[in-house]
């Protein structure tokens, strides 16, 4: 793994100038699926004057938007009973990653994904219209575009290959921001934090912090997660020798705690503000943990790989869980989404979409969702009337209830 490279506590970025474009005007918590970013094929030599493949794509999409707009709403049976579905132009084969809307312009907001996938609303959601990053299309790569995140008008995008992209204007102009080489592990995650400010996530469990737009950015910790285990492993923790150096998922709470499961599952680990280095906790259960995250009332729930839910007794961190009886069909639960308090959303493979009114104690399952042939990896509400559940092949769904 590799090792934090300071100087006086700060990761020093290449000292360059950031390049900055403008966009076409118009056009915390997270899974981290397993996929790799890789150059785009090569041209069509045919000629000059011939489409490239995306632009056939936006321009189908358009004809498909018009086309519904004459023949009217979609069928019934695309109609959810709390969701519905919102088709998006861009290629079926892309897994969506994050979605934030701007807090000071709350109808506006940015969906991403694989593929160098970035789309915006201007509507609150209910149409989404391509945007591209012009100096990221010059590179020989297509960016798996990981987090977004915005407070006030300040905003943030991180993936992989590392990118850094930051606005001040709710998203109308990007600037890229040079990242240093010395960064240990890939960014998984960002949260804007205030004026020029965030806190940004490594799979490798490095936690950075910026004040001035992203420049310069001082570690959170004190040492590595693979350090932490080798001085803690004796201590009991089950699974630890077996560490292979990254999080499969890391989920952030509203006051800036952290729960991250180690790649294998056998294990979660957690981290408060002000503490030196990550805290290692047994599983409780006999199943590999699939993903964790933080309940609305402050407590942590977790998902076993096969379709278990379990939530931690009480409130704050712990390493005691309940089950909760589920009817997951067998596949996988992924993911788990606070609305309030008291309701919650989990989404899984092969389309399961299951609801709980009562702070989790029992689950139903929405059997409209059914017939979704996709896996839903997140369940993201920005607030109790806005929803949003993101899949694989595009598949987007928009809370109505």
């Amino acid at each position: 793994m590799a090792s934090l490279q300071l100087c006086d506590g700060y990761l020093l970025s290449k000292p360059s100038v950031s390049p900055r474009f403008r966009l076409p005007q118009r056009i915390s918590h997270r899974l981290i699926p397993k996929a790799s970013a890789s150059p785009p094929p090569p041209p069509s030599s045919s000629s000059s004057l011939s489409l490239t493949r995306r632009d056939l794509l936006y321009q189908s999409a358009a004809v498909s938007l018009s086309l519904s707009s004459i023949v009217g709403p979609a069928k019934a049976d695309e109609q959810l009973s709390e969701w519905e579905r919102v088709f998006l132009p861009i290629d079926p084969g892309v897994v969506l990653l994050d979605i934030a809307f701007v807090p000071d312009e709350p109808s506006r907001g940015f969906l991403l994904g694989t593929r160098q996938t970035l789309l915006e609303t201007k509507d609150g959601g209910n149409t989404w219209a391509p945007r591209s990053i012009p100096s990221a299309e010059e590179e020989d790569f297509n960016y798996r575009f990981n987090s977004i995140s915005f407070k006030g008008k300040e905003g943030w995008i991180i993936g992989k290959p590392a990118i850094l992209l930051y606005t001040a204007d709710a998203g109308e102009n990007w600037d890229r921001i040079p990242l240093s080489s010395q960064l240990p592990g890939d960014m998984v995650f960002i949260e804007a934090t205030g004026e020029k400010s965030a806190e940004m996530v490594t799979d490798e469990g490095a936690i950075y912090v910026t004040s001035n737009k992203g420049y310069n950015w001082k570690a959170a910790i004190q040492e590595t997660v693979s350090a932490t285990l080798n001085r803690t492993v004796s201590s009991g923790i089950s699974g630890a020798s077996y560490y292979t150096g990254t999080f499969s998922a890391v989920n952030r709470s509203p006051d800036g705690r952290y729960v991250a499961v180690s790649s294998r599952g056998n294990f979660f680990l957690t981290w408060e503000p002000g503490q030196p280095y990550w805290q290692p906790h047994n599983r409780a259960v006999a199943r590999r943990i699939q993903n964790m995250g933080w309940r609305a009332d402050g407590g942590l729930w977790l998902l076993v790989r096969g379709g278990g839910l379990y939530l931690s007794k009480g409130t704050g961190i712990s390493e005691e869980f309940d089950e909760v009886p589920v009817q997951s069909r067998g596949f996988g639960i992924l993911d788990v989404g606070y609305r309030s308090e008291e309701e919650a959303w989990a989404a899984g493979g092969s389309g399961i979409l299951l609801r709980t009114r009562n702070g989790g104690k029992s689950w139903n399952r929405d059997k409209a969702a059914d017939n979704i042939a996709a896996n839903l990896y997140a369940v993201k509400f920005v607030d109790d009337k806005k929803g949003f559940v993101l899949g694989n092949d595009g598949v987007l769904l928009r809370y109505v209830g």
